[in-house]
């Protein structure tokens, strides 16, 4: 084997060592009641703040936002579904597009941009209580933004600091354009996989089979299963290309 492709395994390796770790993390931290569904940010550290907390932290000067790592949002779903449940970056258009922003050091009044130059990981955790499930999954924030062409996507709306509401609209319908599941928009691939399983409409596997592997081409997220009764992981892995 060459020493280059020797490298390139063993940075693959640590990569995905790196994203088990925070995924488990995660599940364990997000597992607190206490915690309030919101946009955090994990810190190098593993310090993990909210959104506003974060915020006020950084206008004082209290924290870097070249130490942020992980951009999370947290959410507690009132009931089992099958997209939320299988497929947690489809819940959000919005996020990707929040977090390479906040990557890229912007910042505005409303949605939930906020510099945070250090990121390095996206994740979703979904707190599913009514099965006693939570779900987490990381992608690699660089990967993913070349995945989804955001970079392209964000050409002329980055002239300041601060971008404002209807420039992020704009920029996540783009992104919404380019039908990046199997053909379909974010919203369209949720109503297909969530027809798929609760409707047991068998007609479209094939569907389902495209989008998961897109999902899984574009994100490469690895995900991360806990059970609230047990207090356990029951399932940690990196999604397969099948």
């Amino acid at each position: 084997m060459k020493i280059d492709e020797l490298l390139k395994r063993l940075e693959n390796f640590e990569i995905k060592n790196e994203k088990r770790e925070i995924a488990e993390y995660l599940a364990q931290t997000f597992s607190d009641k206490e915690i309030q569904p919101a946009y955090h940010v994990m810190m190098k550290d593993k310090t993990i703040y909210n959104f506003y907390d974060y915020r006020d932290l950084l206008e004082s000067n209290k924290v870097s936002p070249d130490d942020v790592f992980v951009y999370v949002e947290n959410n507690y779903l009132a009931g089992y579904n099958p997209a939320n449940y299988f497929y947690p970056f489809l819940a959000n258009r919005y996020l990707l597009a929040d977090a390479y922003l906040s990557k890229l050091g912007l910042e505005t009044t409303y949605c939930h941009i906020i510099p945070a130059t250090g990121l390095k990981y996206v994740a979703v955790v979904g707190n599913f209580s009514d099965i006693n499930r939570i779900v987490v999954e990381v992608a690699d924030i660089d990967n993913v933004v070349t995945n989804t062409n955001l970079p392209t996507l964000i050409h002329g709306y980055i002239r300041y600091k601060y971008i404002n509401d209807d420039e992020i609209d704009k920029i996540v319908l783009q992104l919404d354009s380019q039908k990046l599941f199997a053909g379909y928009n974010f919203n369209n691939a949720r109503d297909i996989i969530d027809r798929y399983y609760e409707d047991h409409d068998k007609m479209l596997a094939n569907e389902v089979k495209a989008i998961n592997y897109a999902y899984n081409h574009i994100l490469q997220p690895y995900r991360t299963e806990y059970d609230l009764k047990s207090k356990q992981i029951i399932a940690s892995f990196e999604r397969k290309l099948f």
